[in-house]
């Protein structure tokens, strides 16, 4: 199992989400290890080792590939629908 935080987020609406984020982000000793995460009717039925994996995956890539910047071609994009 990959380590790190992850915080699920189920039944917010957008706005809501948005509040939480920030909310935790401001209180953070380093929020950019924390991955956060919405539930999916795909995911719900996942057992939780498989969620956080795939959670953290997502991350580190996206840490390290930041929306905006172009992937290098020898970047393959993240994997999905983990299970």
């Amino acid at each position: 199992m990959k380590d790190g935080k992850v915080i699920l987020l189920h039944g917010f609406d957008r706005e809501e989400m948005g509040k939480i984020l920030r909310a935790v982000k401001s209180v953070a000793s380093n929020p950019q290890e924390i991955a956060f995460a919405m539930s999916t009717p795909t995911n719900l039925d996942w057992k939780i080792r498989d969620f956080i994996d795939d959670v953290r995956g997502d991350h580190e890539y996206l840490q390290k590939n930041p929306p905006g910047r172009s992937r290098q071609p020898d970047q393959p994009p993240p994997e999905s629908g983990a299970p």
